[in-house]
């Protein structure tokens, strides 16, 4: 399998997203929410090429892909390397994705 690297700003995403469900429920919704990004990287790390494209760029090698967690409305976009996977941000679906992305 290939390592995942996690980029800063992925990281903050993660945090604030874990803040968030600790602070408006409460520490079980916020570890299954941990419990989801665990699994959702496993997934990407065992499948990196069936995350969806629709956020792809044209001419960008390899394309930017995502993988949406279960039972959040959270996405992990991603790209898939020869070596390893970045983990570029992880934004909730209802966020003006491609402005974050351009970020």
């Amino acid at each position: 399998m290939k390592r995942i690297v996690l980029f800063t700003q992925a990281a903050n995403d993660l945090e604030r997203a874990f803040e968030y469900y600790f602070d408006v429920a409460n520490l079980q919704v916020a570890e299954r929410f941990q419990e989801a990004v665990a699994q959702a990287l496993d997934y990407i790390q065992r499948h990196p090429a069936t995350g969806s494209m629709r956020y792809a760029l044209a001419n960008v090698k390899p394309p930017l892909r995502f993988w949406s967690l279960n039972h959040f409305p959270y996405a992990v976009f991603y790209f898939a390397r020869s070596e390893h996977i970045d983990i570029v941000r992880v934004l909730h679906q209802s966020a003006d994705i491609p402005r974050h992305l351009q970020h």
